[in-house]
């Protein structure tokens, strides 16, 4: 009981400073302290980039797991609802927001856009939100992007690291997540139980999460034709600099043209609404000087780029929009047809609906859906 009074105590303290946009850093741990979720440091988050209706936000800088098992560094934000806590805490909503870009100014804590009026209504449902900028986006190094199990690192550590903030929030959490935070959201129920087993998972809802990507990868090469799709070379460009940057072992520079160099370089640096103009007329085809298809390129493409097809333990919501010209219906059709073979708790729902679009169309579903996560 005093432990729980002097946490709240600490967080009470660290709103007020919020309120008085006075941020005064609160170091956590050593330096050489790396365990998973384990806080470097809090300070507050101004209060521009907090959720609507949210009664505090606070920034955590946190230890991670990263590409081959290192610990890496990440960012995000914790939130609580209004109000008190119900018994046993206030359950946790952890979100996994979708492409923003790799340079540490292009994550959701420095912009300020960490997901408005959809994580307001989970926040609205009296759930604590937290929100990761994924490990190295907003830290030291380069985001791996698409790297699914460091997204998933990330995604799981924040709740440990909230729950240091704030040791009134229940063990209870479920992930949600959009585009890129889909893919983070299915690999992280793959995973969570046996990754943070002191937490209580129960489950996880993802919309417009791109699969099979590892399937295609074989086939990039000189000629690659242009998809109707948005956004693709963007996306190309961002796993090719991650890779790149987390594992110079499979010589990445080697497989690019002088215009695949350039938008690497981009990437980089510029965030998504920057980078899609400039590679508008650029084709996946134009990246490339020879087929990326080494074999162990495409392991660690497996590896890094793969949704899990089987090891889920608790319930999963997959939603896809079927006009989605970013992750195009199909992809995801292959995935639920393969989470169904294997007799995985997955319940999938289809939209009329764009990219974006399928976050608001299936609140209705996916809102009862966490509910009933949570119990009564």
């Amino acid at each position: 009981m005093i432990g729980k009074l002097v946490g709240r105590a600490a967080l009470v303290l660290a709103v007020a400073v919020t309120s008085v946009g006075v941020a005064s850093p609160h170091t956590f741990a050593s330096p050489t302290d790396t365990a998973p979720g384990m806080i470097v440091e809090t300070s507050a988050l101004d209060r521009s980039a907090w959720i609507p209706g949210a009664a505090s936000g606070i920034h955590v800088t946190y230890w991670t797991t990263g590409p081959l098992s290192r610990p890496a560094l990440s960012t995000g934000a914790v939130f609580l609802p209004p109000g008190e806590p119900p018994p046993g805490g206030w359950p946790v909503v952890s979100w996994a927001h979708g492409t923003v870009g790799l340079a540490d100014r292009c994550s959701p804590t420095v912009t300020g856009r960490i997901g408005g009026p959809y994580l307001e209504h989970w926040l609205s449902q009296g759930y604590a939100i937290v929100a990761t900028d994924y490990l190295e986006l907003g830290s030291t190094g380069l985001h791996p992007y698409l790297d699914g199990p460091s997204e998933a690192h990330s995604v799981v550590d924040i709740v440990r690291a909230a729950h240091a903030v704030d040791p009134e929030l229940s063990p209870r959490w479920v992930v949600v997540g959009q585009s890129q935070g889909g893919q983070a959201a299915m690999v992280t129920a793959s995973l969570a139980t046996k990754y943070a087993p002191e937490l209580d998972y129960r489950g996880g809802v993802a919309t417009g999460a791109p699969s099979n990507l590892e399937n295609l990868a074989p086939l990039v090469r000189p000629g690659f034709p242009r998809l109707p799709l948005t956004g693709t070379t963007v996306f190309v460009s961002y796993i090719l600099a991650g890779l790149r940057a987390t594992r110079p072992d499979l010589d990445i520079d080697s497989y690019l043209t002088d215009i695949g160099r350039a938008a690497v370089r981009a990437a980089e640096s510029e965030c998504y609404e920057q980078m899609a103009p400039q590679l508008q007329n650029v084709s996946v085809g134009d990246l490339v000087v020879r087929p990326v298809d080494d074999p162990a390129v495409q392991v660690v493409l497996r590896d890094t780029l793969g949704v899990p097809t089987v090891g889920y333990d608790r319930p999963v919501f997959l939603g896809q929009g079927l006009t989605d010209e970013i992750v195009p219906a199909p992809l995801a059709l292959k995935l639920a047809a393969d989470l169904a073979a294997n007799h995985q708790p997955v319940t999938f729902r289809t939209y009329p609906t764009g990219h974006l679009d399928t976050m608001r169309a299936s609140l209705p579903e996916t809102t009862a859906f966490v509910r009933g996560l949570f119990g009564p």
